[in-house]
C-alpha cells in the first residue's frame, strides 16, 4: 500500500479562528486540511468541544480516507486536544502542536484535564504576554504533557490581533511532522552485517 501523509485537523479556540487568523491561513495550505467547529463557538464547554474533535476524525474517516493526523490548536482548542488524547487513547492523531493555550484555571476545568504526558508527541508554543496565560504556567502545562515549549517572547495571544495572519512556525512544524511519518514508513533494509553468506 502506499504511503500516506498525515492529514492536518486545524483545532480553533474560543470564537472560533476568522478569515485573517493563522489557523485560517494554515487550513489554506492544505488541500486535505479539515477544521474542528464547534456548534457553539463562545461557549467553552471542554467535554463537549473534546467530543466535537472525535466526532471529526469519525466523519472524515471514510473507507478511502483512513490514516494519521497532525492536530494544530489555538487557545481554548489546546485544553479540548488534551482532554481527547486523554479520553481517546486511539486517536489516529499521531502529533499535536499547541498555541497559545488558554489557562484551565480560568475556566475551573485544570482537573478534568490530564496531568501526565499526552499519548503523542507534542509541541507547546507560547509567548511571554499572553493574557490568557503566563508563560510560567505554560511551561508548566508543557512538562506535565510531555510537550517540547518555545517561548517566542512578546508577542500577545499569537492570534489575529496580535498580527499572526500567517504563522510559518506553524507549516514548518507539519512539515517536519510528515517528515517523521514518511520516514517511519520507509522499509528498514537489513544491515550489511545481518546478511548470511554461503560459505
Amino acid at each position: 500500500m502506499s504511503y500516506k501523509a498525515p492529514r492536518i485537523l486545524i483545532i480553533p479556540g474560543l470564537h472560533d479562528s476568522g478569515p485573517t487568523h493563522w489557523q485560517t491561513w494554515l487550513q489554506g495550505q492544505y488541500r486535505d486540511a479539515r477544521r474542528v467547529t464547534q456548534r457553539d463557538p463562545s461557549r467553552p464547554e471542554l467535554e463537549r468541544w473534546a467530543e466535537r474533535i472525535q466526532r471529526t476524525l469519525e466523519i472524515a474517516a471514510t473507507p478511502h480516507e483512513q490514516g494519521e493526523w497532525l492536530a494544530v490548536a489555538h487557545s481554548f482548542g489546546c485544553l479540548a486536544l488534551a482532554r481527547h488524547l486523554a479520553d481517546r487513547p486511539d486517536s489516529p492523531i499521531r502529533e499535536a502542536l499547541l498555541v497559545a493555550p488558554a489557562e484551565p484555571d480560568k475556566f475551573g476545568i485544570a482537573e478534568a484535564l490530564p496531568h501526565q504526558r499526552l499519548s503523542r508527541r507534542s509541541r507547546l508554543i507560547a509567548s511571554s504576554t499572553d493574557p490568557w496565560m503566563s508563560a510560567a504556567s505554560a511551561a508548566r502545562w508543557a512538562h506535565r504533557w510531555g510537550a517540547s515549549y518555545s517561548n517566542l517572547g512578546n508577542v500577545g495571544h499569537i492570534n489575529a490581533e496580535a498580527g499572526f495572519g500567517p504563522l510559518p512556525l506553524a507549516k514548518s512544524w507539519i512539515e517536519a511532522a510528515r517528515a517523521r511519518a514518511a520516514a517511519q514508513q520507509r522499509p528498514r533494509h537489513a544491515e550489511f552485517s545481518e546478511w548470511a553468506f554461503a560459505v
